[in-house]
C-alpha cells in the first residue's frame, strides 16, 4: 500500500460518526499535511495542525484498543500504521 495514497475503506452506507470512520478520516488528513510538510518544511502552523490531529487519532486508536481488541486491530491492518505500545 502507498502511503500518500488517500484511502476509502469505509463504505458510504457506513456511520460517519463511528470511531473506525473518524480514524480512517484523521488518517487521510494526517497523510496529507505530511506530504505538504516535505515541501514546505518552515510551515510552523501545518506542524502544529499535524501535532494535533495525530493525538486526536491516537486517543481515538487508545479508545478502541480498550473497547473493541478485534475492530482495533482490523482498523490498524488495514490503515497500515504501528500499533500503539501505549494501551
Amino acid at each position: 500500500m502507498i502511503k500518500n495514497s488517500f484511502i476509502s475503506v469505509i463504505s458510504q452506507d457506513e456511520n460517519r460518526g463511528s470511531v473506525e470512520f473518524q480514524i480512517v478520516n484523521f488518517t487521510n488528513k494526517i497523510r496529507r499535511l505530511t506530504s505538504h510538510l516535505e515541501f514546505h518544511r518552515k510551515d510552523y502552523l501545518s506542524q502544529r495542525g499535524l501535532r494535533k490531529i495525530l493525538g486526536k487519532r491516537q486517543r481515538l486508536l487508545s479508545y478502541l484498543a480498550k473497547k473493541n481488541r478485534v475492530r482495533y486491530k482490523k482498523v490498524i491492518t488495514q490503515l497500515d500504521i504501528r500499533e500503539s505500545t501505549i494501551c
